[in-house]
């Protein structure tokens, strides 16, 4: 089969839809399907083009058999509102020229958050004739008014019209979670189109490891209990919450949080934590994609963060499953959810109530201090991680694109809701 796949986001980018996208595409190509995906220059998320790239018109290379094509974009850093539209709105524009002059192809898929992307993605299928299949990544633009950017009004309900007509339009949706189908299905969406196939791991790419010794030592970790994020530091996540966690734990410096990453939010946590003297918070700057499986080899427990707003209950984020493949516990800290209901489920890890410093520092000194614990998450998180592989994921995602190519979009291998 033939696909065409508009991402805004792919590697070099470490985002969670760059990953996702590529990853899974990986296993599309080895299975002997002719696979494009267009794309921008890797910025994101410093606004700044990723060394040996220029932000040209067009560009196409191949990347593990996979045809990139990037396109030239308005570029901005992930942080305020009016230039990221901007950056945002660019890539419909220089996409959609770009998908239109592509060979020939069964199905067009264009992945969300970025929801610009979606768009392009409608209207080339829309203009070449061939199905279009929606990957719902977020709740877009209702997560805008979750982060507290944007009130509602005009242009966001204008923009929610937008969305509405996109899911009803595409051939099928993949939701990647079943909150995202109920909220569907709630607002008068066909449950007989949308697709859940959750996010996953690549399990060649994660698995225990020994501590990387030399990077612990450059970065102040050597003989330290070290809960990491590694991801996004934006108004989505909320980290100002890890770094009031830190200032109650300064009586145990044996305890470490380290944020690995970059965001509209990490210059204000940089300083914060400066500010307040803390010595057992550790900040690192973004990191390539092949450093994370050393990076997360630091980490005794993994921290997923999310800010406490209801949008973000509907939301799995995907280092939970690089977290299981490497066999580290979780201690989560979000809005109930899907995701709470995944980590309690395989008894994977701990949650807590995202926005409460007091009880993300109890269950710090827990993890640490409970070994028996401590171990059994640790043994339950990656015996749970089989069932979130990538490949199954590409395999679901796989059979969604097939049906939609022979006119029959529908649930395919979705989990119950």
């Amino acid at each position: 089969m033939k696909i065409l796949f508009l991402s805004d986001n792919f590697p070099p980018e470490t985002n969670a839809a760059a990953t996702r996208v590529y990853e899974r595409a990986l296993h599309w190509a080895k299975w002997g399907h002719d696979v494009t995906v267009i794309t921008s220059f890797p910025n994101f998320p410093q606004g700044a083009i990723y060394p040996g790239y220029e932000n040209q018109w067009y560009s196409v290379e191949e990347k593990d058999g996979i045809r990139v094509v990037r396109v030239k974009t308005f570029i901005s850093a992930n942080r305020g509102t009016l230039l990221r539209s901007l950056d945002f709105l660019s890539f419909l524009f220089t996409a959609l020229p770009a998908a239109l002059v592509q060979p020939r192809f069964d199905v067009v898929a264009a992945t969300s958050p970025q929801f610009f992307a979606a768009v392009a993605g409608w209207l080339t299928g829309f203009l070449r004739r061939v199905p279009f299949v929606f990957e719902l990544g977020d709740i877009w633009p209702a997560s805008i008014i979750g982060v507290g950017v944007m009130q509602r009004n005009i242009g966001l309900i204008v923009l929610e019209k937008i969305e509405l007509f996109l899911y009803r339009r595409a051939a099928s949706v993949v939701a990647l979670t079943n909150a995202f189908k109920v909220n569907l299905i709630s607002r008068g969406i066909n449950p007989a189109k949308i697709t859940v196939v959750r996010n996953g791991v690549d399990l060649f790419r994660y698995a225990p490891r020994e501590r990387d010794t030399e990077l612990a030592r450059s970065w102040g970790l050597s003989d330290r209990f070290v809960i990491g994020y590694v991801g996004t530091h934006g108004m989505a996540h909320d980290l100002i919450n890890v770094v009031e966690a830190a200032e109650r734990l300064r009586h145990r410096p044996d305890i470490c949080f380290l944020l690995v990453g970059d965001g509209a939010e990490r210059p204000m946590l940089v300083e914060e934590a400066r500010r307040r003297g803390l010595t057992n918070i550790v900040l690192q700057g973004p990191q390539p994609k092949e450093m994370m499986p050393r990076i997360w080899s630091l980490c005794d427990v993994a921290l997923v963060h999310l800010k406490d707003s209801p949008v973000f209950a509907e939301v799995i984020p995907s280092k939970i499953f690089e977290a299981m493949g490497m066999g580290l516990p979780l201690l989560l800290a979000s809005p109930p959810g899907e995701a709470q209901e995944i980590v309690q489920e395989d008894r994977a890890g701990l949650w807590v109530k995202a926005g409460d410093p007091d009880a993300l520092a109890a269950m710090a000194v827990r993890m640490k201090d409970e070994a028996e614990l401590f171990h059994e998450l640790a043994r339950n998180s990656h015996a749970a991680a089989a069932s979130h592989s990538r490949r199954v994921q590409a395999v679901e995602m796989l059979q969604a694109l097939e049906l939609s190519a022979a006119g029959r979009g529908g649930t395919v291998g979705s989990r119950p809701i």
